[in-house]
């Protein structure tokens, strides 16, 4: 039987749909500033030197690491976030696995400056920026859900995964539009490749200038 006292109603479905889309926005808007703030940086490591691509390489695998795991996630959820504790598959090992794979792609995206510090640059202020939306929607989450979300605090991790707790539980109903819906969210990520690929060119060209290099 459904507790009737638990079952969000439409106000609260779309409060989280404001944090669902604030997310959005902090991803999107780090992305930018960063890319913007990268215009002038360049690697110490020479473009085309073995270092420098295997970096880059790195960063494309981190990068469809987290577009497929933001897919995975997305397959548990499927929109049930308000409605009841989802707690199988990615869910069983990290409460937060799309951020989390956000944060991994992210590191990737930080990689394609050829640097070492641009992946930890990229994850740290990635993280950084969803832990206040997780604060946030955790706050949202016990009033709507109560004592099984709150037992669900308990014993499941905030962000970084305890692999030994996985379960693979239920994906409940397969909704498409959600996953095209973080399909083109990931697009964001995968246009690191052919945009910093243009930067190093303009870099090389003297058409942008170095203002700093990262290791």
């Amino acid at each position: 039987m459904v507790d009737e006292t638990k079952v969000p109603t439409d106000n609260q479905v779309e409060g989280l749909g404001g944090y669902q889309y604030m997310r959005r926005i902090v991803l999107a808007v780090l992305i930018v500033v960063l890319f913007a703030a990268l215009l002038f940086g360049q690697s110490t490591f020479p473009p085309d030197t073995p270092m420098h691509e295997s970096i880059e390489m790195f960063g494309v695998l981190l990068i469809f690491l987290g577009v497929v795991g933001r897919l995975w996630s997305t397959l548990y959820i499927g929109g049930r976030k308000s409605s009841e504790v989802v707690t199988g598959g990615p869910y069983s090992i990290t409460r937060n696995p799309l951020y989390v794979f956000s944060t991994v792609a992210a590191a990737g995206v930080g990689a394609q400056i050829g640097s070492f510090s641009g992946i930890i640059l990229f994850a740290v202020l990635c993280a950084g920026a969803f832990h206040v939306v997780i604060l946030r929607e955790e706050r949202y989450l016990k009033e709507v859900l109560g004592a099984p979300y709150k037992a669900y605090l308990a014993k499941v991790p905030r962000f970084f995964p305890n692999l030994s707790l996985y379960q693979e539980g239920d994906t409940g109903s397969f909704k498409p539009r959600l996953l095209l819906n973080t399909l083109l969210d990931g697009l964001v990520f995968l246009v690191a490749l052919p945009a910093f690929e243009l930067i190093d060119g303009a870099q090389q060209s003297g058409m942008l200038p170095v203002w700093f290099r990262l290791p």
